[in-house]
């Protein structure tokens, strides 16, 4: 399919990606390979790979350890949430990029963990997974609408520590070991998934989801513990919404640092300067990955520890 982008975007984007754009538009227009990720809840992988392998190809993802890229082996089939296994809660159909954060997070059992912007459930069911069901977590939205399918996809993979909350990010209280912030954001690593994104992008808007997600991060680091640890990620490829509210947020809090994220992943070099600004050298431990790198949905993680 040969996708129509605004020529706003074209250039921006030339700038901004310079020799790798245009294979970040050939993979942008490509088909989205289909993943699962096992609920170790409810299955064993091995005991899933016996039941799927007869008719179905598993491909493992390097970084998540439960995720495998899914194929048909006789058939061009994509109705992966048809299948029995889906329906018991044995897996859960997911982008493998989206397996990130819960895994750069290492929830583990006991602890209280906080998902700020969790429906449809896909982050916080897997957090509920490494947590094998103990501690507490509390999986908020703040769109009514998308709460049914999360409280849905909670209850179908078989998840007891988890408690549903419907607040903005900045009226939640409280103080947490762990919090995972998947912000909203301008989504433009998820084109090959929402073509309207290429052909509705708007750069003004770019500025009120920096103001959205800077009032969500410096929010969440207030309700972290002392030695607790930040998540933040996004399916977007602007800097202004990655780097950039990172960057603000170690520059303007002392107590702020990063971690190293080392996962076997290719992954292309976070971006320290943009059209005149520079950010913190910090943010060089982030982890930014353009789909065309895994053949998967483009994304960005930063692990920010309160010292």
């Amino acid at each position: 399919m040969e996708l129509e982008f605004k020529e706003e975007f074209i250039q921006r984007y030339k700038k901004l990606l310079g020799e790798d754009y245009d294979d970040f538009i050939e993979y942008s227009q490509k088909y989205i390979n289909k993943a699962i990720r096992v609920n170790t809840l409810k299955i064993s992988i091995k005991e899933l790979k016996e039941r799927l392998e007869d008719t179905w190809e598993l491909t493992p993802v390097p970084w998540c350890k439960e995720g495998f890229w899914i194929k048909h082996r006789t058939e061009e089939r994509y109705d992966i949430g048809n299948l029995p296994e889906h329906q018991l809660g044995y897996i859960y159909v997911q982008d493998p990029a989206s397996m990130i954060p819960p895994v750069v997070l290492e929830p583990k059992p006991g602890e209280l963990v906080l998902d700020v912007c969790a429906a449809p459930g896909s982050k916080s069911s897997q957090m509920a997974q490494y947590m094998e069901n103990e501690g507490f977590l509390i999986s908020n939205d703040a769109n009514g609408k998308r709460l049914a399918a999360l409280g849905i996809n909670l209850q179908r993979l078989g998840i007891h520590n988890a408690l549903i909350t419907r607040m903005y990010g900045n009226q939640i209280k409280g103080e947490f070991d762990k919090i995972l912030l998947d912000a909203p954001c301008s989504g433009t690593g998820t084109i090959r998934r929402n073509y309207k994104i290429a052909k509705m992008y708007h750069f003004g808007a770019i500025k009120s989801m920096q103001n959205t997600q800077l009032g969500l991060i410096r929010h969440c680091f207030k309700l972290l513990k002392k030695g607790g640890t930040l998540v933040y990620s996004t399916c977007t490829l602007e800097p202004e919404e990655n780097e950039e509210v990172v960057s603000k947020l170690l520059q303007e809090n002392e107590d702020a640092d990063l971690q190293d994220i080392n996962l076997d992943i290719n992954k292309t070099k976070p971006i320290l300067e943009f059209e005149g600004k520079k950010y913190d050298p910090r943010v060089d431990k982030c982890l930014r990955i353009n789909p065309q790198d895994n053949d998967t949905e483009g994304f960005f993680v930063a692990k920010i520890v309160k010292k």
